[in-house]
C-alpha cells in the first residue's frame, strides 16, 4: 500500500482525491495546507475514503507521517520552497518519502523548474509530472488507434491541435502574474503543448526534437472596463495596469528522429464563454484524422427558464450557465485523465520506476513555454535550443513585479 501525502488542498486536489477512490493499492494518508479546506475532507468522507490527517506545518507532516510519496499540488509560487523543505527533510533522515509527483506547470519559469529538478535528483527521489491530459482515456485511445492503424499504413501524423478554454481560474492567485508567473499560456498552454507533443510522438518512444516556437498572446476580455473591476474585487489585481494574457496561440515545430518536420498548434483562453471547460484535440496524418471534444459528451440535459436554483458546477467544470441544453460529464476525474494518471504514478512508484511522464517532460514543457512567451514578446519565432531561456521571465511576470 503506497501512502501518499497531498501538499496543497485546492481545487485540483479534489480531482486527485476522487481519483484515489478508484485506486486499490494507495491511500491519501495526510494533507498539508496552510489554510484548512473543509471541503476536501468532506469529499473524502463522501467517497468513503479514510479521513487523512491534516497539517498546517509541512515539516511536522513529513516527520510524523510514514509517507512513501508526495503529490505536490501547491500553487506555482510555492513549488521551490516546498521542494527545498521536502529535500532537506529527506536528506536529514526525518522523512520517509521516496517519490514526488508535481502538478502542472512545474514552476513559474525555467530557472525555478531547474532548481526543483536539481533538488529532487539530489535527494534521489523518483519523480512524476501530473499532466492529466496525456492520460485522458480518449486521448490515449485516440493516439493508439491513429498510430496503430493510420500511421502504420499511411505514415506518421504531421499535425496536432490541442486547445483548452474556459472563463477563467477559480483561485485569485492564478490571476496575479507575480504569483502565477504568467497568464493562460502558462496555466493552460502547458496542457495543450504537452498533449500535442504526446499525440505526435511515436508509440512507446519520445522521438521529437523541438526546433522552433512561435506564439501570440493577448488580453482580449479581462482588460475591459467592467471586467477590470470584477478582477479587482475577486483577485485584488488591476488588469488595466499589469494584465496577464487571457488568450494564447502557440505553434511548435519539431524534428523527428528521421528528419521529418511535424507541427503542434495549441490554443488557450480564459475568455471563452460557453457551457463550461472545453478540451479539444485533433491529429492529422496522410490518410487519417482523429478528433476529441469534451463538450460533445454522450449526456446532455435541458432546463427551461422555469427551473431556477443556485449556481454550481455539478454538470461540467467551469460551468457557465444553469439553463438550456447542457452537456454533462458523468465522471470528470475519469474523462480528464486524473484516475489513469494517478493510477500510473502509483504503480510506477510502487515498482520503484520512473513514470512515463516525469520531471524531464516537465522541464521540456517549461522550456517550450518560455520560448513561447519570448516569441510573443519579440514578435518573432524563437529558435531552440536557446540558453537565454534559463534566466527568462515572462513579460506579465516582470511587469507585475514593478507595478505598484
Amino acid at each position: 500500500m503506497l501512502r501518499v501525502g497531498f501538499v496543497g488542498s485546492g481545487f485540483v486536489a479534489k480531482f486527485h482525491m476522487r481519483a484515489f477512490a478508484s485506486i486499490r493499492n494507495a491511500v491519501v494518508s495526510a494533507v498539508y495546507s496552510p489554510h484548512r479546506r473543509e471541503d476536501l475532507f468532506a469529499l473524502a468522507s463522501e467517497l468513503g475514503l479514510p479521513q487523512p490527517n491534516y497539517y498546517s506545518d509541512l515539516r511536522e507532516m513529513l516527520s510524523k507521517e510514514h509517507l512513501d510519496a508526495l503529490w505536490i499540488l501547491a500553487p506555482n509560487f510555492a513549488r521551490v520552497d516546498v521542494t527545498k523543505i521536502v529535500v532537506e527533510e529527506v536528506l536529514q533522515g526525518r522523512a520517509t518519502v521516496k517519490a514526488v509527483a508535481y502538478e502542472k506547470p512545474l514552476a513559474r519559469n525555467l530557472y525555478e523548474a531547474k532548481q526543483i529538478v536539481e533538488l529532487v535528483k539530489k535527494a534521489g527521489l523518483l519523480h512524476g509530472y501530473l499532466e492529466n491530459q496525456v492520460f485522458m482515456p480518449s486521448v490515449v485511445r485516440g493516439k493508439e488507434i491513429a498510430w496503430r492503424r493510420g500511421a502504420a499504413i499511411a505514415g506518421r501524423p504531421y499535425l496536432a491541435r490541442a486547445a483548452e478554454e474556459h472563463g477563467g481560474p477559480h483561485s485569485p492567485w492564478f490571476w496575479d502574474p507575480k504569483l502565477s508567473g504568467g497568464g493562460v499560456l502558462l496555466d493552460m498552454g502547458c496542457h495543450s503543448i504537452e498533449a500535442g507533443r504526446y499525440l505526435l510522438t511515436k508509440l512507446g518512444e519520445k522521438d521529437l526534437k523541438p526546433v522552433e516556437v512561435y506564439a501570440e498572446v493577448y488580453t482580449l476580455k479581462w482588460s475591459r472596463g467592467d471586467y477590470v473591476e470584477k478582477l479587482k474585487k475577486f483577485a485584488g489585481v488591476d488588469y488595466s495596469k499589469a494584465p496577464a494574457e487571457d488568450y494564447a496561440r502557440t505553434i511548435v515545430r519539431y524534428e523527428t528522429s528521421d528528419g521529418q518536420i511535424v507541427v503542434s498548434e495549441s490554443s488557450n483562453a480564459w475568455c471563452f464563454v460557453g457551457p463550461g471547460l472545453r478540451l479539444t484535440f485533433e491529429l492529422f496524418g496522410p490518410e487519417y484524422y482523429m478528433q476529441i471534444n469534451t463538450l460533445q459528451p454522450e449526456l446532455f440535459i435541458f432546463f427551461s427558464r422555469e427551473v431556477k436554483g443556485p449556481a454550481g458546477e455539478d454538470l461540467v467544470e467551469k460551468q457557465a450557465a444553469e439553463q438550456g441544453l447542457m452537456p454533462a460529464i458523468p465522471d470528470e476525474a475519469i474523462t480528464y485523465g486524473y484516475v489513469a494518471e494517478d493510477k500510473h504514478m502509483v504503480e510506477a512508484f510502487s515498482k520503484e520506476m520512473l513514470p512515463r511522464e516525469n520531471l524531464e517532460d516537465a522541464l521540456l514543457v517549461m522550456e517550450l513555454l518560455m520560448a513561447a512567451y519570448k516569441s510573443a514578446e519579440l514578435r518573432k519565432p524563437a529558435k531552440l535550443p536557446d540558453p537565454s531561456l534559463d534566466e527568462y521571465k515572462p513579460l506579465p511576470h516582470r511587469a507585475a513585479l514593478v507595478t505598484k
